[in-house]
């Protein structure tokens, strides 16, 4: 028991250093040399954690972060370097993935709505999942 403590704590610590460092090129042995393990190891026990691979968790992140950038008038460009992509078509790509619409058609949207709502409750009701993807479903998020 003591090591599945030892490990969530070292896995939390990883998935904490994408919360707060999303911007940052970070890669899958820069995070498991955080969780103090190897690259295999920790994605196979952060897919078995969370329910998905820490490069999915960490996109999936970004593409929160640019949703509400695209909601306050940035442009598409300078919202996929703001959240650390460096290829426009790779994100738009995944940002169509995760939310089932592009970057500019997202931007586009009336979000009065949101935008109404505390950003406690907004983050909670925009929080884009991975969920969808490996059912096969898109969907739209506010």
């Amino acid at each position: 028991m003591g090591d599945d403590i030892a490990t969530l704590t070292h896995l939390r610590r990883a998935r904490d250093l994408m919360d707060r460092e999303y911007a940052q090129p970070l890669d899958v042995p820069t995070i498991a040399a955080r969780a103090f393990m190897s690259p295999a190891h920790f994605s196979r026990r952060f897919a078995a954690a969370y329910g998905e691979t820490p490069y999915s968790y960490l996109m999936t992140r970004r593409i929160e972060r640019a949703m509400a950038l695209l909601r306050a008038g940035w442009s598409v460009t300078d919202t996929c370097m703001a959240v650390g992509c460096t290829s426009l078509g790779s994100f738009s790509a995944r940002f169509r993935a995760v939310t089932g619409e592009t970057p500019s058609a997202y931007r586009a949207r009336d979000h009065s709505a949101v935008i109404a709502m505390p950003s406690c409750l907004a983050r909670v009701a925009c929080r884009p999942t991975s969920s969808s993807l490996r059912e096969g479903s898109e969907h739209r998020v506010p």
